[in-house]
């Protein structure tokens, strides 16, 4: 049972692959051994001051110049568009009681409406919508410009709702309490002013809540260290703490399963990204759900999952890293520990996620980067735990991605599925378990020609010996002569893997001009369970670009490419993997995209949520930065090197990773006398980059076609 602050990783930017609170706005500290004299640019980190907006608004003019007013980027960013706000996609849609949920933007609606349907009414080709929330027209009456985030309905009436909304798109947000029935917010309701805020209902009139709540009450990562209980009619002030965590934490959270018969409260108490503590909370005794801080606890009905992230001998049984076992709830907490491993992984596979239904349990299993999905049962006797029944679900085409995207467990069997490739537009199917078959409801249109194209998996020895899979999409019947235009992508952190996915854009913007587009499978990602994060953890972070240079060079050595036509693209922590290509490896590339990025390794604890990382990276503050230093391209950049043309794009409202270290590593770059080198800032947007589809596609095709113009 994750909080929720686990899953804001750095995350994949919507370039390659598919508001901010006031502390985050703050000119960062410099620690102690670092003075303003040491960092010329660190008046860039006052991110709201006149002089750095000033340099913003000049860099924003001369890259706008340069590549933005002409007819092809017209062209690129127009058919992205076209894309975004096409009415033929797909309307992902969750389940709540009786409706279907959706929300939806396109040119009518830029910031976009909140609706649901009916089933019946959405299996029809042109469903009728009830709207909601129409975030467009209420921006227009609260004089905002806000870009809705989230929502949370309270089960198992759902008529009630918390709605979560960014002034800017960035992670911190406002929660104001919703009426279905009324269509409106409830006035005198639950609100909640702008932070990095969690919240969440107990019941009618009660809130789980964690934000901040004034001085020392975020953790150093600006996250909530505490976590409350909030009664309705009474002041916020006034909330009970649960759970005070140490400003030291990721963050704390509480929640309420409200599960018929299986109602618990959990706290959760994030030590870092990848280490947590877990507590069931009962009346004001909070008992620890004893699984290693490494491993991940989910409680379902009768049921607890574990899953782990390091080997974990217990009774005098080693359970491997990256399975998934199962006991019940009621049992382990009185101190059994008898297991049935649910999944364990092999060489070749890995558990990516899996999702209960009523009645039974599905495993989404990566095979080599390739979806899988099979069904487990669990015994209708909980004493008998270890009677599982298991059964392999239809496969989905070669070279995809299928998951599951809903279920509907309190209810039934019903279940959504998301079915994608990187040439096979997405479709959405459903089906019930045990009585009807999946059948595809919705599909996207194809937006460019795939018949002229092929997906092909190849796998590449990295510098140490280990194997290393990438996916490759190029026109048939390619030459092999080197002359081809190619974009290689990747990520490697954070555990998150990329898998085979169908993107217009990239059809439209890159694919039909002739390029062939790569995409990297390095260590660092969650391909191969968690030992393939594991390995370019820390003082191991240069395993992940040593990998990304070797799909580089094999796309030299195949003759898909050469260096000057082969450029590179990667956002968040990919942006930190293109800071690496740029100053470790710049002569494997003609050029180089660098999205919201981390770059200045030195300064990153200090910035933004950057204390959140240092599981991922270290702390540059300790004797880690004789480690770090290796791969902090802020601090690694040189005069007398020779760089391929980089464009760094990020927003001025990202308060997770935050616009300075673009701005600072384009400023030194400049400084040094380095031609070619870009930078754009978005206002809105936060870590995603654009807080509609028309701000989206300007950075979409900003960053294409500077790839494509660097490399012909």
């Amino acid at each position: 049972m994750k909080s929720v602050w686990l899953m804001l990783a750095l995350g994949v930017t919507l370039t390659g692959m598919n508001t901010t609170n006031a502390q985050d706005n703050k000119p960062a500290t410099p620690p102690a051994d670092t003075q303003a004299s040491d960092d010329p640019f660190l008046w860039l980190e006052d991110i709201h001051s006149t002089r750095a907006m000033d340099w913003v608004k000049k860099e924003n003019a001369v890259t706008t110049k340069q590549f933005v007013g002409n007819a092809e980027f017209t062209k690129t960013r127009d058919g992205i568009l076209e894309v975004l706000d096409s009415d033929a996609r797909i309307p992902d849609v969750r389940r709540m009681g009786d409706h279907l949920y959706n929300f939806w933007r396109d040119k009518a609606h830029p910031r976009g409406i909140w609706r649901r349907t009916t089933l019946a009414e959405y299996r029809k080709a042109n469903p009728q919508w009830e709207v909601l929330l129409d975030v467009d027209a209420l921006n227009k009456a609260e004089d905002k410009r806000w870009v809705f985030k989230d929502v949370q309905c309270l089960k198992p009436k759902y008529d009630r709702c918390l709605i979560s909304l960014s002034p800017d798109g960035g992670d911190a947000v406002t929660v104001r309490e919703f009426d279905i029935p009324g269509k409106s917010f409830v006035k005198g309701g639950f609100d909640l002013p702008v932070a990095k805020t969690e919240a969440s209902w107990i019941d009618e009139d009660t809130l789980y809540v964690g934000t901040d709540f004034g001085p020392d009450t975020m953790t150093e990562s600006s996250y909530p260290r505490i976590a409350k209980e909030w009664k309705r009619g009474t002041p916020l002030t006034a909330a009970a703490t649960i759970y005070a965590g140490k400003p030291t934490d990721l963050a704390v959270s509480a929640s309420h399963d409200r599960t018929p018969g299986f109602e618990r409260d959990f706290v959760s108490v994030a030590k870092d990204f990848f280490h947590s503590e877990l507590y069931q909370r009962i009346g004001d005794k909070l008992t620890r759900v004893d699984v290693p801080t490494d491993a991940t606890a989910d409680a379902h009905r009768e049921w607890l999952l574990v899953q782990t992230r390091s080997p974990w001998t217990i009774d005098g049984t080693t359970y491997p890293s990256g399975a998934l076992l199962a006991t019940t709830f009621d049992a382990f907490m009185a101190g059994k520990r008898v297991f049935t491993v649910l999944f364990k992984p092999d060489a070749h596979t890995s558990l990516a996620t899996y999702a209960w239904t009523q009645h039974h349990l599905i495993l989404d299993v990566l095979d080599d980067v390739k979806s899988r999905l099979e069904v487990l049962t669990p015994p209708e006797n909980v004493t008998t735990t270890g009677d599982w029944k298991r059964e392999a679900m239809p496969n989905a085409p070669a070279m995809s991605t299928i998951n599951v995207v809903d279920t509907d467990p309190d209810h039934s069997d019903e279940y959504w599925l998301g079915v994608t490739g990187f040439l096979a537009p997405s479709s959405l199917q459903r089906g019930v378990l045990g009585s009807i078959p999946a059948e595809t409801i919705k599909h996207d249109p194809a937006f460019f020609d795939a018949s002229k194209f092929e997906v092909s998996q190849h796998f590449v020895s990295s510098k140490d010996g280990t194997r290393v899979p990438y996916f490759e999409i190029a026109p048939k019947g390619i030459k092999l002569d080197g002359s081809n235009r190619a974009l290689l992508y990747g990520y490697g952190g954070f555990e998150v893997s990329l898998q085979p996915h169908y993107s217009g854009s990239i059809g439209r913007a890159w694919l039909n001009r002739g390029g062939v587009y790569v995409v990297a499978n390095i260590r660092g990602g969650g391909e191969y369970g968690p030992a393939w994060h594991q390995a370019a953890l820390k003082a191991n972070r240069p395993r992940a670009y040593e990998d990304f240079a070797a799909v580089a060079e094999d796309l030299v050595k195949r003759g898909v490419t050469s260096a000057k036509h082969l450029g590179a693209e990667g956002g968040s922590n990919g942006g930190l993997l293109m800071g690496n290509m740029l100053t470790v490896y710049p002569q494997l590339f003609g050029a180089i995209a660098c999205e919201v990025p981390l770059l200045d390794m030195k300064r990153y604890t200090h910035l933004s949520a950057g204390a959140s990382w240092m599981a991922e990276y270290g702390n540059p503050d300790t004797s880690d930065w004789n480690f770090i230093k290796t791969f902090s391209p802020y601090q690694n950049v040189e005069k007398d090197a020779h760089y391929p043309p980089v464009l760094f794009y990020t927003t001025t409202s990202d308060d997770r990773v935050g616009p300075v270290q673009a701005r600072k590593m384009a400023a030194k770059m400049q400084a040094m006398g380095h031609a070619n080198v870009w930078f754009y800032e978005n206002l809105e947007g936060g870590h995603g980059a654009g807080a509609d589809n028309k701000q989206a596609a300007l950075m979409h095709a900003l960053a294409y076609d500077f790839l494509w113009d660097q490399l012909k």
